[in-house]
C-alpha cells in the first residue's frame, strides 16, 4: 500500500509500506527543490530523501486518534486492523490536524484543492443528536454515511465542523472545519467549563491560547474551540501546517507521558532551541506553560498537548496552548497523589514541587533561576486575581455550572500558596 502526502495542494512524497507492513516516506524531488518548501514533520528533514520507521511511524500515529476503541471501530468499518496506520489513513488520513492530506494514488485526479468544497448546514437539533452519538461511541466525530474524511489525535472523544456566523456544518472536499467541539467527559462532572474557564485563564495572564465557547445545542453542550491550525484569508479558510511534539521528536502517542519514556521540559526545550525562530520567546512561553499546569494542577498536560507551527523556509513557532484543565475541583481525585505529565526538577507529585524544583529545574533548561522565580511569583500573583475575573466573565457569558465557582477558588487558593514559595 501506498498513500501520497499533500501539502498546500502540491505532492510532498509518498509513504509506502514495506512487507511487514513498517511505513516509509520518500519525499518528492521537486517538493524538497522547492525555496517553500517544508517537511512533514522536524523528525523527516527534507535534507533526507528517504526516512524509515520508526519516525514516519511516530508521525502517522500521531495523527489519529490515540483511543483504542475508536481505532477498532474504524478498523472495522473500513475493513482494515486496528494495528495498520497505513490502513486508517487510507480512510480518514484526506482531513487531519494540520494541513497534510495523506491521499490514496487512485484518488489524486479528482482531488479537491485547497477551500474547495461544500459545507452541509446542521440544524441545533442535529448537532445536539451528533453530540450524544459521540457520547456514546467515541468512534463516531463522523458518521459512516457523512462525505468526506476526517481524524483528530488524542485520546477524548471528539468532533469537528465548520462555524460560520453562528450556524455550524459539515465541510466535505477540501473545505476545512474551523472548530472541535467536546462534549462532557464521563466521570468529571462539568469538564467542558473546566477546560474553558483554563484556557480564558491561560490567555487572562498572558499566555497564548486557542480561544474557545460553551456551545449549547438543546439538551447538549459542548466545549468548541477554534482551531490555531486553520488561518482566514481572501481565499476563506486556509490550513496551517503543525505537528506535535511527540511527532516533532520522532515519538509514538502511546509514550507521550514522560514517565513513559515520553518527552519531558528539557527534549521540549531543546526541540525549541533548534527550530524556533523566536527561541527564546518560544521557551519562556513553553516554561510558562508548564508552570501554569503547575498552579491549576493540570495533570495531563502531556508531549501532545504541546505543538508547533511548521513554515515555508524553516520557520517554526510554539503553537497556542489548547487542552488545558484542572484536577483540583474534583474530589476523586487525591491531590497528596495528584502528579504532572512531565518531571519538574526530578518531581512529578504536585505537593514535591516547589522553588527549589524548579531551580533544579532553570539549571537543566540552561535558565537564569533567578529571573525564572520572579517570573513564577508573578504568573502565580496574577493567576490569583485572574481568577475570579475569568469566573465573572464565565457568569456574564450566562455560564453558571458550579465547578466554575469552585475552580475560581481552588486555584486562586493554590495559586496565592504558590506565590508564597517564592518569596511573596
Amino acid at each position: 500500500m501506498s498513500l501520497v502526502a499533500v501539502l498546500y495542494d502540491q505532492i510532498v512524497g509518498v509513504v509506502t509500506n514495506d512487507g511487514g507492513g513498517r511505513p516509509s516516506l520518500e519525499y518528492d524531488a521537486a517538493w524538497r527543490a522547492g525555496v517553500r518548501s517544508l517537511p512533514l514533520s522536524l523528525s523527516l528533514p527534507l535534507r533526507h530523501l528517504r526516512h524509515a520507521t520508526p519516525a514516519v511511524a511516530a508521525y502517522l500515529w500521531g495523527l489519529l486518534p490515540d483511543n483504542d476503541l475508536v481505532l477498532d471501530r474504524w478498523a472495522r468499518r473500513f475493513g482494515t486492523t486496528a494495528g495498520s496506520v497505513m490502513g486508517l489513513l487510507a480512510h480518514v488520513g484526506e482531513d487531519c490536524a494540520g494541513a497534510v492530506r495523506f491521499v490514496r494514488e487512485e484518488r489524486l485526479a479528482t482531488l479537491p484543492n485547497e477551500g474547495e468544497g461544500q459545507v452541509k448546514w446542521l440544524s441545533e437539533a442535529d448537532v445536539a443528536q451528533r453530540l450524544r452519538e459521540l457520547r456514546a461511541d467515541a468512534s463516531l466525530g463522523r458518521r459512516p454515511d457523512d462525505e468526506g474524511q476526517f481524524s483528530l489525535a488524542g485520546a477524548q472523544a471528539k468532533t469537528a465542523l465548520f462555524e460560520r456566523a453562528g450556524r455550524w456544518g459539515l465541510p466535505s472536499g477540501r473545505m476545512p472545519t474551523t472548530h472541535i467541539l467536546k462534549p462532557p467527559l464521563s466521570g468529571l462532572d462539568g469538564h467542558v467549563e473546566n477546560e474553558h474557564f483554563c484556557l480564558s485563564l491561560a490567555h487572562a495572564v498572558g499566555l497564548p491560547t486557542a480561544s474557545s465557547t460553551v456551545a449549547s445545542f438543546e439538551d447538549e453542550r459542548a466545549i468548541a474551540v477554534q482551531r490555531f491550525d486553520r488561518v482566514s484569508s481572501d481565499g476563506g479558510i486556509l490550513r496551517v501546517h503543525q505537528e506535535d511534539a511527540c511527532q516533532a521528536l520522532g515519538v509514538l502517542p502511546s509514550r507521550k507521558y514522560q514517565n513513559e519514556g515520553g518527552p519531558g521540559p528539557f527534549d521540549i526545550v531543546t526541540l525549541i532551541r533548534e527550530h524556533s525562530r523566536e527561541a527564546d520567546a518560544d521557551v519562556t512561553t513553553f516554561v510558562d506553560a508548564l508552570a501554569f499546569n503547575w498552579l491549576i494542577a493540570g495533570t495531563d498536560a502531556h508531549a501532545k498537548n504541546y505543538s508547533l507551527l511548521l513554515g515555508a523556509g524553516g520557520r517554526v513557532r510554539l503553537a497556542p496552548l489548547y487542552d488545558l484543565a484542572s484536577a483540583l475541583p474534583y474530589s476523586s481525585i487525591d491531590r497528596r497523589k495528584a502528579k504532572l505529565a512531565m518531571r519538574i526538577g526530578g518531581k512529578y507529585r504536585l505537593h514535591e514541587i516547589g522553588a527549589r524544583q524548579w531551580e533544579k529545574l532553570a539549571s537543566e533548561l540552561h535558565l537564569d533561576a533567578a529571573t525564572l522565580r520572579e517570573r513564577l511569583l508573578d504568573l502565580s500573583q496574577r493567576t490569583s486575581v485572574a481568577a475570579y475575573d475569568v469566573l465573572q466573565k464565565a457568569h456574564s457569558d450566562g455560564l453558571d455550572h458550579p465547578i466554575l465557582e469552585q475552580l475560581a477558588s481552588t486555584v486562586a487558593q493554590r495559586a496565592s500558596d504558590c506565590a508564597r514559595q517564592f518569596g511573596a
